[in-house]
């Protein structure tokens, strides 16, 4: 396993969880990393991204405001950091390494992914 996502779990509305994504080989060091989610029936989407450095970041509009990603490369790791959470949110969690310097809303565009982590938020 190259990339590990972990930190979900259950929360309560208007909660916070903290998701991280451990890189074990280094797929990430010079690369984009994206997190992306899947709800139950429903497909993979977009959530957020940055870009090797840390310098670029983008966000789907439904967690904008809500959800910060961060990454700490001298760890090989990088971030979800989840405010006010949703029942919407509610989904399994994934972590990707881009092909590029810059993450994409393009799953097409990521190489290596983790296994997931599940976020479940009741209302």
């Amino acid at each position: 396993v190259q990339l590990q996502a972990s930190g979900g779990g259950f929360v309560q509305a208007g909660g916070s969880l903290r998701l991280s994504c451990a890189d074990s080989r280094r797929t990430f060091s010079n690369n984009g990393v994206g997190w992306f989610r899947q709800a139950p029936g429903k497909e993979r989407d977009f959530v957020a991204a940055i870009s090797w450095r840390g310098g670029n970041t983008i966000y789907a509009d439904s967690v904008k405001g809500r959800f910060t990603i961060s990454r700490d490369n001298a760890k090989n790791m990088v971030y979800l950091q989840m405010d006010s959470l949703k029942p919407e949110d509610t989904a399994i969690y994934y972590c990707a390494s881009a092909r590029r310097a810059y993450g994409s809303r393009d799953q097409n565009e990521y190489v290596y992914w983790g296994q997931g982590t599940q976020v479940t938020v009741s209302s």
